[in-house]
């Protein structure tokens, strides 16, 4: 086998089962003020110094580099913003069930990383561009497939309503932005595997959700919860977000 492919093609891996090697409990979580839709646009406008703290997973894929972006839409509810994620489908041949921004390749056709970011979540969720306001960009990140991505902060005005892809995307759910921007919540995993190692962050958040009895859905009971397990190159890009904001 390949050694650049040993990682990814781990036997019955599950992210949950490798143990937690620490918790960020001494760092300070953003101020809440520094979460409103117009302190974010100026973070963007006059950003301070700081430097990403993650960049590049270790290779363990072995194919050509290939361009990508996401959106980070930052729904601007009542009770703060939230982080707008979706559950890939268990029918795709890679990453099926893990969470993720919307996103994807950087198409020939796409204008520019931002044209692509809203044209993947468009796709994945139906997400209408006219209720996206683009805010700014993060540095890239290289995951260990070879995806150079590139995060696209916008903040996304209420009132939509979403049609996920079944064949692309599970489930689209928000987590509070408070919640992820607060590094008690940011677990470190470490996996060794013949001689080669992996880092990653979780953020896993528990949501409670309410479906009425008889409706056939998942869960079946009302008031049910359900893990939301963030990790890999979503939860490095969200502690990417989280250094620049607590710079």
């Amino acid at each position: 086998m390949n050694t650049q492919t040993l990682l990814s093609q781990l036997p019955n891996f599950n992210p949950r089962d490798v143990p937690v090697t620490g918790i960020d409990t001494h760092l300070p979580a953003v101020p809440t003020e520094r979460l409103t839709p117009d302190a974010l646009r100026q973070r963007f406008v006059h950003p301070p110094a700081w430097q990403p703290e993650l960049r590049e997973n270790p290779r363990f894929a072995d194919r050509a580099p290939a361009a990508a972006a996401v959106l980070v839409p930052l729904v601007n509810r009542p009770s703060g913003l939230s982080v707008l994620l979706t559950e890939r489908s268990h029918k795709l041949s890679t990453h099926s069930g893990q969470v993720a921004f919307p996103g994807g390749r950087v198409d020939p056709e796409d204008v520019d990383v931002v044209d692509a970011a809203l044209r993947e979540a468009q796709e994945e969720v139906d997400l209408p561009r006219g209720h996206v306001d683009v805010i700014g960009q993060l540095p890239v990140y290289v995951t260990g497939t070879q995806f150079i991505i590139t995060p696209v902060v916008a903040v996304v005005r209420p009132g939509f309503v979403l049609h996920p892809n079944p064949d692309e995307v599970a489930h689209a759910f928000e987590v509070p932005l408070s919640f992820l921007m607060n590094p008690a919540h940011h677990r470190r995993h470490r996996l060794e595997w013949q001689g080669h190692v992996r880092e990653w962050y979780s953020m896993p958040y528990v949501e409670r959700v309410r479906v009425e009895p008889g409706t056939g859905e998942s869960p079946p009971t009302p008031d049910s919860e359900i893990e939301r397990y963030i990790w890999g190159a979503t939860a490095g890009m969200l502690r990417n977000f989280y250094r620049f904001l607590s710079a």
